[in-house]
């Protein structure tokens, strides 16, 4: 039941908020999700329920809700309510820590469905936020490159995980990158550190490239500091963000942008080709195409995760012969149609 409290202000509107929670509980078949207006009773009387449920998360708000049920006692219609405790770990949720969360850019995914977290960015940041993803050669970059200069309704910016990585490894000095080079010294060998203090991206990729079990050793080592980061590039920032990160999927960060994806694919011959044009080597190239997912597990990930969430899109585009500008408007335009940015 979405109800209204007059000494509210309220984010969204009581539809919205209503939209949302259906939306959210679809996944579960024996609810059903009402709104209503004026005194909760009367709506459980008129419907026949004779008993509200409802959730506390501490005293006080145990004593607020004894209060309302005192009140709707007073009313004599013989609803009565049973209350849930919620358990510890979950005190702290309410909304006005999650707004506030979002409002500096953290991550919410923990605290509210994916499909409202998307609500919370475009209210509160004024943010749509989308990945871009695809196989090492595929044409991400130049994807997301063209995606920016065709935004006219609406900025589009491209935010390239890579590229905050290489600042970590090469150019940030705060204490908390300068002690992860240390540990990553410590974990695949002192040769990875330059003579300046900064990790070596060649000789670390040579030695992670070739064995998956030290790429994921060094994917979580990174994993905070790039959320860090990022949430850095996303302040300020309105309109279409892209994140565009080759490893998505197997990093498991598909939350970062509510499981909506742009799969960029390429044939083999293009990909090659693309990777020989960086002076990669054939065994180079073979160590790195087998280090991600193909473009068929990508899909595969990408698709459960949608259906275990309950929420996202998939979109698809062969980059193959670097593809023409009035392509990817369309893509654009599909992409802002799902967003409703008008």
């Amino acid at each position: 039941g979405i109800g209204v409290n007059p000494q509210k202000q309220y984010t969204f509107s009581l539809e919205e908020r209503t939209r949302m929670a259906k939306q959210s509980l679809t996944h579960i078949p024996n609810v059903e999700v009402v709104s209503f207006s004026g005194l909760l009773v009367d709506y459980a009387y008129e419907n026949g329920v004779s008993v509200i449920v409802k959730g506390v998360r501490n005293g006080e708000d145990f004593n607020y809700e004894n209060i309302l049920h005192q009140v709707g006692e007073s009313q004599k219609l013989g609803i009565d309510t049973f209350i849930l405790f919620a358990k510890p770990a979950l005190g702290h949720v309410s909304s006005s820590a999650v707004k506030e969360i979002q409002k500096n850019h953290g991550f919410i995914h923990e605290y509210v469905p994916l499909f409202v977290k998307q609500q919370l960015e475009a209210r509160l940041s004024g943010q749509y936020i989308i990945g871009v993803t695809g196989q090492i050669g595929a044409g991400k970059s130049y994807i997301s490159t063209i995606l920016t200069t065709l935004g006219q309704s609406i900025p589009v910016h491209n935010i390239e995980l890579d590229h905050i990585g290489h600042q970590i490894l090469g150019s940030l000095k705060e204490p908390a990158y300068q002690n992860l080079r240390q540990e990553l010294a410590a974990q695949f060998g002192t040769e990875i550190i330059d003579t300046n203090g900064f990790i070596n991206r060649k000789t670390l990729g040579e030695i992670t490239f070739r064995d998956i079990h030290q790429l994921k050793k060094l994917n979580k080592m990174l994993y905070t500091p790039l959320t860090v980061r990022l949430r850095r590039e996303l302040s300020g920032k309105k309109g279409l963000i892209l994140i565009n990160a080759a490893l998505l999927a197997e990093t498991d960060m598909l939350h970062l942008c509510s499981n909506n994806i742009i799969l960029v694919k390429t044939d083999d011959k293009t990909q090659r080709a693309r990777l020989e044009q960086r002076n990669l080597t054939p065994e180079q190239i073979k160590t790195r195409i087998a280090s991600q997912y193909n473009d068929q597990q990508k899909q595969l990930y990408i698709k459960t995760a949608i259906e275990r969430d309950g929420h996202g899109r998939l979109w698809e585009i062969d980059n193959s012969n670097n593809t023409d500008t009035a392509s990817i408007q369309v893509l654009l335009n599909q992409v802002m149609d799902y967003f409703g940015i008008v």
